[in-house]
């Protein structure tokens, strides 16, 4: 398929019929959004515009666009959150459009060491998720500003 490979879109795919989360960078191909997912500050999504379920979708040079777009967004989490790692997921059982969750995990999250969808293994410090809140209210700019030079 070609790097805008592009099937029918699928009936009422959250993902073709909103952006997906707080809009921080697009291009013609792909768009990167903040989930404001109350425990983990700073989850990102990295989403292939056109509906397609399957990385395979997408031609060779489709496939590279997308994944630099997912490591600088990855690059950009760990200057600014200073997590302990950094998961990447791309799953796409609910919403089968291509996308990649990008999501700095702590240590003492409420997940970790499992992932952020399996069952809450404690509960977080207000204080910590408050501090993490403040430094992720600096991506949006930070991402830009990489991204844009892509």
């Amino acid at each position: 398929m070609t790097a805008g490979a592009e099937t029918d879109p699928a009936p009422a795919c959250p993902l073709c019929d909103e952006p997906g989360g707080e809009l921080v960078w697009q291009d013609a191909q792909v768009r990167v959004i903040l989930a404001h997912e109350p425990d983990y500050p700073g989850f990102c999504r990295v989403i292939w515009n056109a509906h397609v379920a399957e990385l395979s979708d997408l031609d060779a040079a489709g496939r590279l666009h997308l994944m630099q777009i997912v490591i600088r967004v990855e690059q950009v989490l760990r200057e600014i959150m200073s997590p302990d790692k950094i998961n990447l997921a791309s799953l796409g059982n609910q919403v089968p459009h291509l996308h990649w969750h990008v999501i700095p995990r702590f240590a003492d999250d409420a997940h970790f060491p499992s992932p952020v969808w399996a069952p809450q293994q404690r509960t977080v410090v207000a204080a910590l998720l408050a501090e993490r809140s403040a430094r992720a209210a600096q991506l949006p700019e930070a991402l830009r500003r990489e991204l844009e030079s892509a």
